[in-house]
């Protein structure tokens, strides 16, 4: 069936200076599939049910809007003293020179970009699998365009439990910069790891991660996108859980002009646990600010738990959106979902957009959901002024308070309080 013509002019746009970057090697028919699936299902427009509270303009035009960097020299790197091994993307193109060459026991690490004629595998079979298989029931073009173009990525494939955090630091120097980085993570029976990431790739960015976690393995996600004011992102993370597997992700943002995240969870191993939170502050003041999570998880095996927290604050004409959905299938019964978004709005400007869903085909579930919105309690408020604490530390100290149960899925509280003394630290600057 021929597409539209808005999405088809807006494909054909996007696509008619882009080339698959590799020539042969064991990525070569994945992506030339995620080529035709995506000429085939077309770019999002506003009108798809998915993308109808967040404008996809920026994000698949054919060049990236320019986006400044950041001056980001007023503090450290975030999480540069937690001794991880630090792996360093410059626009989106890997800095050996910046980067660490040990690697710790029990992972091994390689580039996307220079492993296509190596025999990996594991690798030719992850890659573009499970973002095929997340393309159903719901289309994600922008992830058929990562997987067809990406230039670069990590490949990390886990043997041990790793004691040393992996860091993947993003660095955004140019103006114009529109990096496209696919990363493939595979965790074997039995081991666990911590994978951070800080920073924003580029101008604009498209990046996903396919992740696969074996029976009794453990991944922490723990992510920080940064402040940039001008960026545009749209990330996809793609789980597959056995057996007793454990997926914890977190993300952190702030501001930024388009933030899109996606995350995509599948169970398809019984006992399985996930976690997936996000807290994001918006001020629209100097530009706007429009942040969106969209998450969906299915259950397709016995007994899993489910979690999904998000908390936004938003001030100044930001906009906030949250699409998240739980699907359990027939045979999942035992099933334990929990999903809560909630938005606190710092004036009548900002708005928040929720579409909170279940879809439940089991009989034997205890699943819920919930969506709010409000102000700053204006008793908690009185409380802590009659104290003597100024109205601008008051009104941090509620915001804080407010985005402590997203932090909590944080499993290490070492990175969580990092975390809340930065967002601390910026309220204070910023006066949010």
């Amino acid at each position: 069936m021929a597409l539209p013509k808005a999405k088809q002019d807006a494909t054909d746009a996007r696509l008619a200076d882009l080339e698959i970057p590799v020539s042969g090697g064991w990525s070569l028919a994945a992506r030339q599939d995620a080529a035709e699936r995506l000429v085939q299902m077309g770019l999002p427009q506003p009108r798809d049910e998915y993308w109808r509270f967040t404008r996809p303009k920026d994000l698949i035009a054919p060049e990236p809007p320019a986006a400044a960097p950041m001056d980001e020299s007023d503090e450290s790197p975030v999480f540069s003293d937690k001794g991880a091994c630090t792996l360093v993307f410059r626009d989106g193109v890997f800095d050996a020179d910046a980067s660490d060459s040990d690697l710790p026991a029990g992972v091994s690490i390689t580039r996307l970009a220079v492993s296509q004629d190596n025999d990996i595998d594991w690798a030719s079979g992850l890659y573009g699998k499970l973002e095929l298989e997340g393309q159903t029931p719901v289309q994600r073009p922008l992830a058929a365009l990562n997987t067809a173009f990406a230039t670069d990525g990590l490949i990390i494939d886990v043997t041990d439990k790793v004691e040393t955090p992996i860091l993947i630091r993003y660095l955004h120097e140019r103006d114009d910069s529109d990096p496209v980085l696919h990363h493939l993570v595979r965790l074997h029976a039995d081991t666990e790891l911590t994978l951070l990431e800080v920073g924003a790739p580029g101008a604009r960015c498209n990046t996903v991660m396919e992740v696969d976690v074996a029976e009794d393995a453990t991944l922490h996600h723990v992510r920080d996108q940064g402040r940039n004011h001008d960026r545009r992102t749209n990330t996809h993370a793609f789980a597959r859980l056995g057996a007793r597997s454990t997926y914890k992700s977190f993300t952190l943002s702030l501001n930024g002009a388009l933030s899109r995240n996606e995350q995509i969870v599948s169970f398809t191993g019984d006992d399985a646990v996930a976690h997936v939170a996000g807290a994001a502050i918006g001020d629209g003041k100097t530009d706007p600010v429009h942040h969106d999570d969209t998450v969906f998880v299915t259950h397709d095996a016995l007994r899993c738990e489910s979690r999904q927290v998000f908390k936004k604050v938003l001030k100044n004409g930001a906009v906030g959106v949250f699409q998240g959905k739980i699907l359990v299938k027939k045979d999942a019964q035992k099933t334990d979902g929990y999903q809560i978004s909630q938005s606190l709005l710092l004036d009548d400007d900002s708005q928040f957009l929720a579409k909170p869903e279940l879809e439940i085909y089991a009989d034997d579930v205890a699943c819920s959901h919930g969506s709010t919105t409000g102000a700053i309690d204006e008793d908690a408020l009185f409380y802590l002024r009659s104290r003597g604490v100024p109205k601008p530390r008051a009104e941090d100290l509620l915001v804080l308070s407010f985005l402590a149960e997203a932090l909590q899925e944080i499993e290490d509280e070492t990175l969580a309080d990092e975390l809340n003394e930065r967002l601390a630290a910026w309220l204070g600057r910023h006066a949010v």
